[in-house]
Protein backbone atom coordinates (compact mmCIF):
# COMPACT_ATOMS: atom_id res chain seq x y z
CA UNK A 1 0.00 0.00 0.00
CA UNK A 2 1.25 3.58 -0.86
CA UNK A 3 1.57 5.56 2.04
CA UNK A 4 -0.64 9.29 1.64
CA UNK A 5 2.01 11.95 1.50
CA UNK A 6 1.31 13.40 5.07
CA UNK A 7 2.25 9.50 6.64
CA UNK A 8 5.45 8.23 7.29
CA UNK A 9 6.82 4.84 8.60
CA UNK A 10 10.10 4.76 10.46
CA UNK A 11 11.33 1.93 12.32
CA UNK A 12 12.79 4.87 14.24
CA UNK A 13 9.82 6.58 15.30
CA UNK A 14 7.19 4.77 17.49
CA UNK A 15 8.67 1.48 16.51
CA UNK A 16 7.70 1.90 13.07
CA UNK A 17 3.94 2.64 13.48
CA UNK A 18 2.54 4.85 10.75
CA UNK A 19 2.48 8.51 12.30
CA UNK A 20 1.51 11.89 10.78
CA UNK A 21 4.83 12.86 9.04
CA UNK A 22 7.11 15.13 11.52
CA UNK A 23 5.26 13.87 14.28
CA UNK A 24 5.24 11.15 16.83
CA UNK A 25 1.05 10.85 16.89
CA UNK A 26 0.51 7.90 15.39
CA UNK A 27 -2.35 7.17 12.83
CA UNK A 28 -3.92 4.67 15.14
CA UNK A 29 -4.42 7.18 18.18
CA UNK A 30 -5.84 9.47 16.69
CA UNK A 31 -8.50 6.91 14.55
CA UNK A 32 -9.01 5.17 18.59
CA UNK A 33 -9.92 9.42 19.70
CA UNK A 34 -12.38 9.89 16.42
CA UNK A 35 -13.80 6.49 17.13
CA UNK A 36 -14.20 7.56 20.55
CA UNK A 37 -16.29 10.52 19.49
CA UNK A 38 -13.63 13.15 19.27
CA UNK A 39 -14.26 15.69 16.63
CA UNK A 40 -11.77 17.03 14.24
CA UNK A 41 -11.71 20.49 16.09
CA UNK A 42 -11.20 18.48 20.13
CA UNK A 43 -8.27 16.58 17.71
CA UNK A 44 -6.64 20.07 16.51
CA UNK A 45 -6.95 21.57 19.81
CA UNK A 46 -5.49 18.53 21.30
CA UNK A 47 -2.92 18.27 18.61
CA UNK A 48 -1.91 21.84 17.88
CA UNK A 49 0.83 20.76 15.51
CA UNK A 50 -1.95 18.97 13.16
CA UNK A 51 -3.42 20.71 10.66
CA UNK A 52 -6.76 19.50 9.01
CA UNK A 53 -4.96 18.00 5.92
CA UNK A 54 -3.17 15.85 8.25
CA UNK A 55 -6.80 14.60 9.96
CA UNK A 56 -8.14 14.22 5.77
CA UNK A 57 -4.42 11.98 5.53
CA UNK A 58 -5.60 9.77 8.75
CA UNK A 59 -8.70 9.19 6.83
CA UNK A 60 -6.98 8.28 3.78
CA UNK A 61 -4.71 5.85 5.24
CA UNK A 62 -7.69 3.97 7.41
CA UNK A 63 -9.54 3.51 3.57
CA UNK A 64 -6.55 2.03 2.38
CA UNK A 65 -6.08 0.02 4.80
CA UNK A 66 -9.06 -1.06 4.81
CA UNK A 67 -9.33 -2.40 1.65
CA UNK A 68 -6.79 -4.29 1.84
CA UNK A 69 -7.04 -7.88 1.86
CA UNK A 70 -5.50 -8.63 5.44
CA UNK A 71 -7.45 -11.36 7.39
CA UNK A 72 -8.23 -10.14 11.23
CA UNK A 73 -8.62 -12.70 13.92
CA UNK A 74 -10.27 -12.88 17.09
CA UNK A 75 -8.09 -13.36 19.81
Amino acid sequence: MRLPERIAVDPEIMMGKPCVKGTRIPVYVLLQKMAAGESEAELLQAYPQLSKADLIAVWDYAARAATEEVVLMES
